[in-house]
Parts: structure tokens; C-alpha cells; sequence
């Protein structure tokens, strides 16, 4: 690297901290998810506000690729996070009814979702048109474990009964979706290997789960008495979760879901200390300086200055299909399970939320070529107002529980009509 690369990306870097912090509390402020304000961070400094020669001259095209390599291991890491934070003791209590609102919350707006992307194919699709489908359908699907556990934490819901289904419901639906866009991914091509490398994925899960996990769980073992990990210790997760997306990467899947399927294989019996303290470990380099360039990339891509009216029609119809499909797919899964409409309506709202873990998944297409830049700007905003409408609604659907009474409202509300009698 020159002199001149390293000051531009220095410099770069540190503006990205600053104004992803500053926007991130800003957003706080507001009762939003800081991933919102840092989002908008990313957004500002594209070229929908400055325009092309501006944001080409803060962060100049030789910078950027370096950014990007920084963005991606970002993302390794958070969905290693969200692996490893994605407990089956969520899911134990809540029986059929998780497991139907959250197939109910995924297959309908998969249905739109594919249904849009008919409607759009001749305008956005690339040569692969049945993936497009697959992965619009996909991309409306989506519910962001980490974002919608914030949400709950911050308004101290997330020990209330519909706190607890809507965790259980978005664990299920985060591991449905994944799967589905492993396919998707599969399907289009991946990283450009052949067919025949996805064959390798059957070896591979068997080594993650018969030889990994047994030496991950000796290793956690070893450390069980303490609060921390052993630097030893650490450093093999970290180069752990690296090479499995390596792995995942080059036998034609995205190396999102190496990194994320590492962080399931962890061992979640009696290790919550130790997981906790990787969590916090990696979490603050990944939070601080890592998502932070993620948001940058993804809105340095980001591009609605001259969308025109068709532009924003388009976007119209993907936040109506995308809104309409999660609230009603959830909405009406609980209703018919005899859920109260004002709890099924919380319900639903929450699985609207989308966040992160939907900005991935847009990154991961548009990577794959399955979505142009155009429609990538267009879903993001989705995403953004999506998430943003979260906090609004459950004030109006989900006033915060008493002090004095916390649960009791919302445990009478969590039961059938008919037991209530």
C-alpha cells in the first residue's frame, strides 16, 4: 500500500467510527435500534445525498475494496454471533404454535416475495431468473434474531409471553431462512465453483459435527471454571470460525453460512459464562469497527437520487409486499391459534423486523449477481423503514408493561379467549 492509500483508509475509517457512533446514539435517542442510525450513517455518505463525486472522493475506488475485505469479515463474524447465541432452549415450551406462526411468517411473504419478483423480473433480473425468485422470495422472509432481541430487552419484553414466542418464532424462521438461501445460493452459482464441490457439504457438516464440536466442547471444558477464555482458547474459535467460512465459501456457498453454522456447532450446555465472554470479546471489535464498515459498504451502494417515479413505485410495492406479508403471515397464524388480536398483532410487528440480518442477506445477492444495484438500493430502504416502524407500532399495539405488575397484562393477554372464562 502507498502512503496515500494508507492515509485515505485511515482516514476513512476513522470518519466511518465517528459518524456510525454519533448516528448509532442519535438513533437511541429515538427509541430506534442503533443498527438504523448506523445504516443512515452509511447511507449519508453515499452518492443519494452527496452524489457520485463527493462520496467517490471520500472514499476513492482503490480504498474501497480494502473496506469491503473489512465489511466481510464483519459479516463472518456477526453471523458466528448469532450462531452461537441460537439456543434450542428458546425454542422448549412454545411447541406447535413457534413452529406454525413462524412458518406461516416465512412461506407467505416468500409467496409475495416471488410473486414481486415476476412483476419486477423484466426490469431487475439477471440472467439467473429463477434464482432472483427464489431469493426475493427469500429476502421478504427475513426476521432479525439480534435486532428483534434488543427490541425486547429495551422495552422489557423479553421474559413477557409473546416476548418468548416472538424469540422462539424468529430462531425457527432465522434457521428456515438461512437454509432457504443457502439453496438460492447454491442455485445461482455461489462463488463460481462447480456443481460437483456442493457435495462436499455432506463431508463437511459431518466434520463440524463429529470432530469440531466434540474438540470444541473439550475446549470449553478445559476453561469452565472461569469467566474468560484462554487466549489459547480464543484464538482457535476465532481461527475456527474463519476457516469454516473459508471452507462453506469455496464449496460454492457463501461464507456466511460457514461462519454461522460454527457458531450452532458450539457447545451450549453449561458454557453460557464462556459463551458470553466470547460474545463480549469478539462483539466489541465486531461492533465497534467491523459492522460499522459493513454499513458504509453496503451504503456506499446504496443510490436513490434518481430513482423517478418508476423507481419509486418499485419501492412502493417491495415495502407493501414486504410489510403485508410478514404482519398478516404472523398475524392471522396466531389468531388462528387463539391468541388475542392486540398480542398477535405484537407478535407480528416483531417479526417485521429485519435489520442486519436482512442487509446480509441483500449483500450476499448482490455479491451473486442475483440482485442489480438499482433494486439493492430499493430492498435496503425496506429494511430501514422496516425495522424503524417496529418501535412505533408496539407503542401503539404493546404499551410498556407496569413496574409494578410487569407480566401479569401480558400473560393474560398470551392466553386463549376461551381460558380466560
Amino acid at each position: 500500500m502507498t502512503t496515500n492509500q494508507l492515509f485515505a483508509l485511515f482516514s476513512d475509517l476513522a470518519l466511518i467510527l465517528v459518524l456510525a457512533h454519533l448516528l448509532g446514539a442519535l438513533a437511541r435517542r429515538f427509541s430506534q435500534p442503533a443498527v438504523i442510525g448506523e445504516v443512515l450513517a452509511g447511507i449519508l455518505l453515499g452518492p443519494t445525498l452527496l452524489g457520485h463525486e463527493v462520496s467517490d472522493f471520500l472514499f476513492p475506488s482503490d480504498i474501497r475494496p480494502m473496506l469491503t475485505a473489512l465489511a466481510d469479515v464483519g459479516m463472518a463474524v456477526f453471523m458466528f454471533i448469532v450462531g452461537l447465541e441460537l439456543d434450542r432452549k428458546i425454542l422448549r415450551g412454545t411447541g406447535r404454535l413457534a413452529a406454525t406462526v413462524s412458518v406461516s411468517s416465512i412461506l407467505l411473504p416468500f409467496g409475495l416475495g416471488a410473486l414481486l419478483a415476476l412483476l419486477l423480473a423484466e426490469d431487475h433480473a439477471p440472467d439467473h431468473r429463477l434464482g432472483f425468485v427464489l431469493f426475493m422470495g427469500t429476502a421478504m422472509s427475513v426476521t432479525a434474531f439480534p435486532v428483534l432481541a434488543r427490541i425486547l430487552t429495551d422495552r422489557e419484553m423479553q421474559h413477557t409471553p409473546v416476548g418468548g414466542l416472538a424469540l422462539a418464532c424468529a430462531a425457527i424462521g432465522d434457521v428456515l431462512a438461512w437454509c432457504m438461501l443457502a439453496a438460492v445460493v447454491a442455485l445461482a452459482g455461489g462463488g463460481g465453483a462447480g456443481p460437483w464441490y456442493l457435495l462436499l457439504l455432506v463431508p463437511y457438516t459431518g466434520v463440524m459435527l463429529w470432530v469440531v464440536r466434540p474438540l470444541l466442547r473439550r475446549l470449553l471444558a478445559a476453561g469452565a471454571g472461569t469467566a474468560r477464555l484462554s487466549p489459547a482458547a480464543l484464538t482457535a474459535v476465532l481461527a475456527g470460525l474463519l476457516v469454516s467460512g473459508a471452507v462453506t465459501e469455496k464449496i460454492g456457498l457463501h461464507f456466511i453460512f460457514g461462519a454461522f453454522f460454527f457458531g450452532v456447532v458450539m457447545p451450549k450446555e453449561s458454557t453460557e459464562r464462556l459463551r458470553a465472554d466470547i460474545t463480549d470479546r469478539i462483539g466489541e471489535v465486531s461492533s465497534h469497527l467491523l459492522l460499522p464498515v459493513f454499513f458504509i459498504s453496503v451504503g456506499l451502494k446504496v443510490d436513490l437520487s434518481d430513482l423517478g417515479r418508476s423507481g419509486w413505485l418499485d419501492f412502493g410495492l417491495v415495502l407493501l409486499v414486504a410489510v403485508s406479508g410478514k404482519f398478516l403471515g404472523a398475524f392471522l397464524s396466531a389468531r388462528a391459534h387463539g391468541v388475542t388480536a392486540r398480542q398477535s398483532a405484537v407478535l407480528a410487528t416483531l417479526m417485521n423486523t429485519r435489520g442486519l440480518t436482512e442487509l446480509i442477506i441483500l449483500t450476499a445477492g448482490l455479491q451473486l449477481g442475483v440482485l442489480d444495484e438499482r433494486l439493492f438500493s430499493l430492498m435496503v430502504a425496506m429494511a430501514v423503514v422496516t425495522t424503524a416502524m417496529a418501535g412505533p407500532l408496539l407503542s401503539l399495539f404493546q404499551p410498556r408493561p407496569l413496574a409494578d405488575h410487569p407480566l401479569v397484562p401480558a400473560a393474560r393477554d398470551a392466553q386463549p379467549p376461551a381460558a380466560r372464562h
